[in-house]
């Protein structure tokens, strides 16, 4: 298993020393697992003033999965937006044809009191978002700030085409099959044309699924019935722009955006993992940031890229044990647990490991 490091900026190198000591046990163990690090976001432009450096590509392609920590920062936020740390990230994606994202938003029992909605409306979640990653208004053309009549004008090109709309759809039923059999697919088909034909392709996609529920919600509602009633949902489908979003505010529902893993795959399952959650920028350098989520990323690459669902599964257990033994950063400290730092968490799911 030949895995792509990226620490990337801010709090990125912090948690992904705590994910790397989880492959240590498994390498421990006699697992072959060979790990190379490179460069990503604003580190890498400071650099080599590139986001997502020619070495950095060359290695990407050439690992069966990609790890990633976090990118970006204010000290980069003045750049030419083609050197800001955030067109590093949408560059791999495009680079791997990673299209689809994989977000999957559980509630441990142990932090239903750490949610920012009450235990009742949340006990018991278990949602996953598939989002489409390569596509929508991030990736259309044409594109850009222009002068017309004499006004700046912005201009972003919202763009899908069938087959793009088809693949991740399909992704989103196959998941469907091993979970509740429902999925929910979100669009703003009353003003949008662009996902008027999202519609129109995931109702043809289902009926290759008979034995899969599909319903449909305009994004606006899918908003707020994710804070009234989100256990409505299993699995969810939706483009890039609105997946951003919405997969953002479901991260909430769980206590805290640094308890979310994600997957970003491609068509044979090659993928980057990487938290949920941002560079985090106030608290970088200072031991406090929680590694959960980026160790349950771990777990996600195991079982979706190297398809081993023993070694995905003893990770989440250990991961579940530490917050049953009451352990808590920052984030998701409560009165009556024990807060720890960064790397004590990490030391505590090794040990349960």
């Amino acid at each position: 298993m030949k895995i792509a490091v990226l620490p990337g900026d801010g709090i990125g190198p912090e948690i992904m020393a705590q994910a790397l000591r989880v492959l240590d046990v498994f390498k421990k163990e006699g697992m072959a697992i060979e790990t190379e690090q490179g460069m990503l976001g604003g580190g890498a432009v400071d650099a080599t003033g590139s986001p997502y450096p020619e070495a950095t590509q060359k290695l990407a392609r050439e690992s069966d999965a990609v790890l990633l920590g976090a990118v970006g920062g204010p000290q980069w936020d003045n750049l030419p937006r083609p050197q800001r740390p955030e067109r590093g990230l949408l560059g791999i994606r495009k680079d791997l044809n990673l299209f689809a994202n994989l977000r999957p938003a559980i509630l441990y029992p142990e932090l239903a009191n750490a949610s920012s909605l009450k235990p009742e409306i949340v006990s018991g979640l278990d949602i996953l978002i598939v989002r489409e990653l390569t596509g929508d208004i991030y990736f259309g053309e044409p594109r850009g700030i222009s002068v017309e009549d004499g006004k700046r004008v912005g201009r972003n090109t919202m763009i899908y085409n069938e087959d793009e709309i088809r693949r991740i759809g399909r992704v989103a039923f196959d998941a469907a099959r091993k979970r509740s059999k429902k999925v929910c697919s979100i669009d703003k088909m009353n003003v949008l044309e662009t996902t008027q034909l999202w519609r129109d392709v995931m109702i043809e996609l289902s009926a290759e699924y008979p034995d899969v529920e599909l319903s449909h919600m305009l994004v606006d509602n899918a908003a707020m019935q994710l804070v009234r009633n989100p256990k409505q949902f299993d699995v969810v489908v939706t483009g890039n722009i609105f997946g951003d979003i919405l997969s953002d505010e479901a991260s909430m529902l769980t206590g805290s955006i640094g308890m979310l893993p994600s997957a970003s795959l491609d068509e044979n399952n090659k993928g980057m993992y990487e938290p949920s959650h941002g560079s985090a920028p106030d608290i970088a350098g200072k031991n406090l940031a929680n590694p959960l989520a980026t160790i349950l990323s771990v777990a996600m690459m195991m079982r979706y890229t190297f398809n081993d669902e023993a070694s995905a599964t003893r990770i989440e257990t250990a991961v579940k044990k530490v917050l049953a033994d009451g352990l808590r950063t920052g984030d998701i400290y409560e009165p009556g647990t024990k807060k720890v730092s960064c790397s004590e968490m990490g030391d505590a799911v090794v040990a349960a490991l």
